[in-house]
C-alpha cells in the first residue's frame, strides 16, 4: 500500500509538471547560496505573501488550526493575562487565537513586511523584527512561546533557535510548537516532494523530535506531545501546495474535516504528518 501511495504520489507531481501548473512561485536568485538561512527563508515568503495568506489564513484553514493544533498544543495553560511570544509569526495566524483567549501576544518575525502585516492586523500587539536565533529579547521575560510550522524553515540551526526560545522563557514557561516531524511515513513522501516544488526552499526539513528531546532533557520538562495530520491538513491546511482552487477548496473543506475527525483518535506518530509539543522550562 505504501509503494502505491508513493508512485501516486510521484506520478502526481509529474502531471502538475507537464501540465505548467507547476511553477516557480519565488523567483530565482543568483546570490541565493550566499545569503543566510533566515534572509532566505524571508525573501521568498515575502514572494508568496499574498498566496500564503490567502490559502492559509482562510476559514476553513482556522477551523483546523482550532481543531487540530492550537487545542492541543495550549492544552491546560491558562493564557488570560500571559506574556506570549508568536515567534515566526507571519501576519500572526496563531495570534488570532491567543487573543481570544486573553494574552498580551508579541509577535517576532525576520520580515519588515510580516511584522507590518501583524500590528496592522493585531492592533495593540508589538511585532519586533528580529531572528528567532537570537532576539535580543530580555531573558526570561515571557510565560509562553509558540512556533507553528517555523523550526522545520531554520535548518540547520533548529538547536540554536530552541536555545534562544529557553532563554526568552521564564522559568515555568511553556514552549509550545507544531512541526512536519521526521522518520514517518507522510515525511518520505515530502522528502521527494521538496526537492522537486519550487514553493520549498533547499533547507526545509521535519524536525526530529526524539532527537530535539534528547538534547534538551536538561533545559525542559516534556509535558505534552500527540502526533496529528492527515487528508485535511494536505488538502485544507495545505491547498497551496497542491495549488487547488480556492473555491474548490471551500466545497470539499467540511468533509475532510470531518474525515479527519474521525481518523484522529488512530492516527500514530508512522503516520501522521505533523506534531505537536509542550514543554516546559525547568
Amino acid at each position: 500500500m505504501a509503494n502505491r501511495l508513493h508512485r501516486s504520489i510521484v506520478s502526481l507531481v509529474r502531471r502538475f509538471q507537464r501540465s505548467g501548473r507547476w511553477q516557480r512561485v519565488t523567483p530565482s536568485t543568483a546570490g541565493s547560496k550566499t545569503v543566510s538561512t533566515e534572509s532566505s527563508q524571508r525573501d521568498h515568503y515575502d514572494a508568496i505573501a499574498s498566496q500564503y495568506e490567502a490559502h492559509y489564513d482562510d476559514a476553513a484553514s482556522q477551523r483546523y488550526r482550532d481543531s487540530f493544533i492550537n487545542d492541543a498544543m495550549f492544552a491546560g495553560i491558562l493564557l488570560q493575562d500571559t506574556q506570549v511570544l508568536e515567534a515566526m509569526c507571519g501576519s500572526g495566524q496563531t495570534t488570532r487565537y491567543l487573543v481570544g483567549r486573553g494574552a498580551r501576544v508579541t509577535g517576532l518575525d525576520i520580515s519588515a513586511r510580516q511584522v507590518e502585516a501583524f500590528e496592522r492586523r493585531w492592533a495593540g500587539c508589538r511585532g519586533v523584527r528580529a531572528s528567532i536565533l537570537e532576539s535580543d529579547l530580555d531573558s526570561d521575560s515571557f510565560d509562553c512561546v509558540v512556533v507553528v510550522g517555523g523550526l522545520h524553515h531554520v535548518h540547520p540551526y533548529v538547536k540554536e533557535a530552541v536555545s534562544e526560545i529557553h532563554r526568552l522563557l521564564k522559568v515555568g514557561g511553556y514552549f509550545c510548537f507544531m512541526e512536519p516531524h521526521a522518520r514517518s511515513f507522510p515525511d518520505r513522501i515530502r522528502q521527494f516532494w521538496y526537492k522537486r516544488d519550487p514553493l520549498f526552499n533547499d533547507n526545509e526539513a521535519a524536525i526530529d523530535v526524539a532527537r530535539l528531546k534528547r538534547d534538551f532533557a536538561d533545559e525542559f520538562t516534556f509535558r505534552r506531545e500527540s502526533y496529528r495530520g492527515n487528508l485535511a491538513y494536505l488538502f485544507v491546511l495545505n491547498s497551496l501546495v497542491f495549488r487547488a482552487p480556492l473555491s474548490l477548496k471551500r466545497a470539499y473543506s467540511p468533509a475532510l474535516l470531518r474525515i479527519e475527525s474521525v481518523l484522529q483518535p488512530f492516527q500514530r506518530r508512522s503516520t501522521s504528518c505533523f506534531a505537536v509539543c509542550q514543554w516546559q522550562k525547568k
